[in-house]
């Protein structure tokens, strides 16, 4: 197997996981699963789970923003499910891990954060 292709497969091997843990992040918080794989739309329901507002939604179309408002809503994603803001940092810069562990972990859904 060349470099490229196993460079590929890892690559599509970790977009698997990602897409397999936030599915189940999303049926967890009541929300349909399919939804992680629609595009915008994947950012309406996290916003949702967040507890942000979804004219945040606006905020994808713009450069820098858009990477700080998915980062804010990650963090505030893991506190709604009684995680850390570090846990929040993970799912956003470390999807293909940090997904996985919330969704198919002991973690449930709290809701609105106290």
């Amino acid at each position: 197997m060349t470099p490229g292709r196993l460079g590929l497969l890892v690559w599509f091997a970790a977009f698997v996981l990602a897409i397999a843990g936030i599915w189940k992040v999303y049926t967890k918080a009541g929300k349909p699963g399919w939804a992680s794989i629609v595009p915008i739309y994947h950012v309406i329901v996290l916003l949702e789970i967040a507890g942000k507002p979804l004219w945040w939604t606006i905020l994808v179309f713009v450069p820098l923003a858009n990477l700080v408002m998915l980062i804010v809503a990650w963090i505030a994603v893991a506190h709604r499910f009684g995680r850390s803001t570090g846990f929040g940092w993970g799912l956003a810069l470390l999807s293909p891990i940090f997904a996985p562990i919330l969704g198919f972990g002991d973690a449930r859904y709290k809701g609105a954060s106290s």
